[in-house]
């Protein structure tokens, strides 16, 4: 039977999905204890059935329209839309939301995707949304920067090496050439924070459902990118050595979890990486785990620069994949 839908507290404001804003915790801890007595909602431990939340890279860096990296979509405010739709989607189904999960891109200045770590021949450095080519790294265009070998701990050779490495690797796998992103999701910073109206929110559940949110951070490593929360674009250095495995913390969750739905930031890239990652350890694990997995279809957009690139259809057609693989596609309208 379809359980009824929580009413929205009456501190939710869908307008301010596009602020940053201080949740007041004790305010919502005391509002939390009221409604969990005026709804009758009970602890989560006590669920039928246990359904995880799962928010991927839901920061300012990809959800503030200033923000560095903002995802706007088609319609231009893609991101900020899909946290008015998400938030709401959290009240109104708290007493059936088990737990929240939130991954958190989680970069540092100095890695492999940042101007920073490349130069040129001159002593420059690579403008953000650089593509670099394997032919780039070794006619020498961009190369290494060696004053950055000393604190990253490797010798200038070695980044090099580690940086033609990479190049190649990236080559082999047909997904993606290395490019410059401009400084984003910066551990420390506000950008790496969550999107207010979505901390507020997973605030309100676990003290009103006695359920710790699990936040998982990815993407710190110097020498690769790291798109995927499983796992990152190389996970080998120059010397076949391993620099990072595979996270299977989420493929643990459709263990534990009757049902788990997936949103988040942007759908055409961190979100189509993970779960394409995840498809491929749930069909090696057991196949019949990907019938718990539902893709919040409506809280998701793809990464769009109007006269530049437009990866909409990209996200599409990984997302048809998924669907023809067993996941299911739903909306914000689902009733949990």
């Amino acid at each position: 039977m379809t359980k009824k839908q929580t009413p929205l507290p009456k501190f939710y404001n869908a307008e301010n999905a596009d602020k940053v804003f201080r949740t007041p915790y004790e305010e919502r801890t005391e509002q939390a204890k009221q409604w969990r007595i005026q709804h009758n909602i009970q602890p989560a431990s006590q669920d039928d059935i246990k359904t995880c939340l799962i928010l991927i890279d839901m920061q300012n860096t990809f959800c503030i329209p200033e923000f560095e990296l903002f995802v706007g979509g088609r319609s231009g405010r893609g991101a900020v839309e899909d946290s008015q739709r998400l938030s709401k989607f959290i009240y109104e189904n708290i007493a059936q939301i088990t737990q929240i999960t939130a991954t958190m891109d989680s970069h540092l200045p100095i890695q492999i995707f940042h101007t920073t770590y490349l130069i040129n021949q001159a002593g420059e450095n690579p403008p953000p949304n650089t593509f670099v080519t394997v032919e780039d790294v070794e006619n020498g265009i961009w190369q290494f920067n060696y004053h950055a070998a000393f604190t990253l701990g490797i010798s200038p050779e070695e980044g090099q090496a580690n940086l033609l490495h990479y190049v190649h690797a990236l080559a082999a796998q047909g997904k993606y050439q290395l490019y410059i992103w401009p400084h984003h999701a910066m551990l420390g910073g506000i950008g790496h924070a969550l999107v207010s109206i979505l901390e507020e929110a997973i605030f309100f559940h676990s003290i009103l459902r006695f359920s710790q949110p699990d936040y998982i951070l990815k993407g710190q490593n110097p020498i690769t990118e790291h798109y995927s929360v499983i796992s990152p674009e190389v996970i080998e250095n120059a010397k076949g050595t391993p620099i990072a495995k595979r996270d299977n913390r989420l493929l643990q969750k459709i263990k534990e979890f009757d049902r788990v739905l997936i949103a988040g930031q942007a759908k055409s890239h961190c979100v189509a990486a993970t779960v394409t990652d995840l498809l491929e350890d749930i069909q090696k694990e057991d196949p019949s785990l990907v019938e718990k997995v539902y893709l919040l279809d409506d809280c998701s957009s793809s990464v769009v620069i109007p006269g530049a690139v437009d990866y909409t259809d990209a996200a599409e057609a990984a997302y048809a994949k998924f669907e023809a693989a067993g996941m299911k596609r739903i909306s914000t309208n689902y009733v949990l």
